[in-house]
């Protein structure tokens, strides 16, 4: 039953911390606790008194002083400000620049941090060496930090000494404006736009040269307004042309119309008719007669009527009657005409549309020579104004490049006049001073050595109790064996001091 309940005790003590176990470790490790006290206490108050730490300040303040145009093949656009806030990604941008390894091994050289010392006389570190260490040093203890809500940065140094401290931070204020200054606007660009300046007007001067000899030698003015006006003029000459063609076609049409009703129409009409005999040759017929028979008369007193010559009387007789007969039958016609008025119209009007016809044919002809004409100066032209139209457009690209580099070498002549005096987007608005009192007074480096020392002492004496090889109760011998403990014994010191007290 005894053994049972010490291992019941053995476990509980393994399963909890109370304070009289950490006062038992204060108690065994009394003697490193109190040496190790002393002496980090009196390593804090002997280098906060013999080293103190003069911490030097300044401040950046960012503005909008300038704006430099950026250097692009366009023209630079007015800036225009809605409003003057400087950014958090400007803010930290600068934070950035003011730790820049270039800017920090300039400080160093200037200042001297990297020079010769004991400890690097005796390790034979070179140049390069120690400026590279002196670099990390001062970076690990430059402190740039940017204050909430404001344009302002604070930059802190310390040093044991006050003078290096101040120094220190003018010397990185210049370097941080001489580095501000080069990586917003390089140097060098008015001498490069001023070159630029010079070809871009030769090449403008000859451009115009080139468009001169051309309207000269083509003799236009302006190829594209000319152009412009033959094509007007070829419009108006192919509509005459139109307008022609279809009152020639009218015309014609006209004219057969007139040719057919011509053939259709007489060219003199009959106004008067007259019927009536003929008196004169009835009387000479009848007397003719009379003379026939009498002839046969006295022929037949002679001969008889077989006679030839009476029968040539007999029928002379007969023929004189039938022609008298004849007469008698067919009277005398008396016709009147007169020309035909339809005929003549339309004889005058075929004579004046042969005319019009003519002369429509004849102005056809001319309209076509005028559509040709107009139509190859309209051609030519064309050609014109496109080889002047290139040669604008050079002079234009020319101009507006020789226009852009004076603006350009204009922009570049003021960035270099503010930057010689001075005028950048920062500005030292605290400059650094060598500070009378050190960062810490004497009294609070001392409560913080105490404070420290008291800190590290403990942490030492814990963690020699903890990797101490020794069993120091039973619960540790259960822990590590796994077994009961039956019994523990004091220690051979604590029972001779037991013995000596009583």
């Amino acid at each position: 039953m005894p053994q049972e309940l010490q291992i019941v005790a053995a476990r509980g003590s393994l399963n909890s911390l109370t304070l009289r176990d950490v006062a038992a470790v204060f108690f065994r490790q009394k003697r490193l606790l109190a040496i190790s006290f002393a002496v980090i206490a009196t390593t804090g108050i002997l280098y906060s008194a013999l080293f103190p730490s003069y911490k030097a300040e300044m401040k950046v303040l960012l503005r909008r002083g300038r704006i430099d145009p950026v250097v692009t093949p366009t023209p630079s656009p007015s800036p225009v400000f809605e409003h003057d806030e400087i950014t958090e990604e400007e803010l930290n941008s600068e934070v950035e620049l003011l730790r820049d390894e270039d800017i920090l091994r300039q400080v160093v050289l200037d200042t001297g941090l990297g020079q010769k010392t004991w400890l690097s006389v005796v390790t034979r570190q070179n140049f390069e060496e120690r400026t590279e260490k002196a670099v990390r040093r001062l970076a690990d203890k430059l402190n740039v930090q940017p204050v909430r809500k404001s344009r302002l940065i604070t930059v802190s140094y310390s040093s044991s000494n006050a003078a290096q401290s101040a120094e220190v931070l003018h010397s990185l204020a210049r370097a941080y404006l001489a580095k501000q200054a080069m990586s917003i606007r390089p140097s060098g660009q008015q001498i490069f736009f001023e070159q630029q300046v010079n070809e871009s007007r030769i090449i403008l001067e000859e451009a115009q040269g080139d468009l001169i000899a051309f309207t000269r030698k083509q003799g236009v003015v302006s190829a594209g307004l000319e152009r412009d006006l033959v094509l007007q003029k070829l419009s108006d000459a192919e509509a005459s042309e139109f307008a022609v063609q279809t009152a020639v076609a009218e015309i014609g049409t006209r004219v057969r119309v007139l040719e057919s009703s011509l053939r259709d129409l007489p060219q003199r009409r009959v106004v008067e008719i007259k019927n009536a005999d003929n008196p004169q040759l009835e009387e000479k017929l009848k007397s003719k007669l009379l003379e026939l028979e009498l002839q046969r008369t006295s022929l037949v007193t002679k001969f008889q009527p077989s006679y030839r010559l009476v029968q040539e009387v007999d029928e002379e007789i007969s023929q004189a009657k039938a022609a008298i007969e004849s007469e008698e039958q067919k009277p005398l016609r008396d016709e009147t005409t007169q020309d035909d008025a339809e005929f003549d119209w339309a004889h005058s009007e075929h004579l004046k549309n042969e005319v019009e016809l003519r002369a429509l044919e004849q102005k056809r002809t001319v309209a076509r020579e005028q559509v040709s004409a107009f139509r190859a100066a309209a051609g030519k032209l064309e050609e014109s104004a496109i080889a002047q139209h290139d040669l604008e457009q050079q002079v234009k690209a020319a101009e507006d490049k020789y226009l852009l580099y004076s603006n350009k070498r204009e922009e570049a002549r003021i960035g270099d006049a503010l930057d010689q005096n001075g005028v950048l987007n920062v500005a030292i608005a605290q400059q650094p001073r060598a500070p009378a009192l050190p960062a810490w007074s004497f009294l609070a480096a001392t409560w913080f050595s105490f404070i420290g020392a008291c800190g590290f002492s403990t942490a030492i004496a814990f963690a020699n109790d903890y990797f101490a090889p020794s069993f120091r109760t039973p619960a540790e011998v259960f822990e590590f064996l796994g077994s009961p403990v039956l019994a523990s014994l004091p220690a051979v010191r604590e029972i001779v001091r037991d013995s000596e007290a009583s």
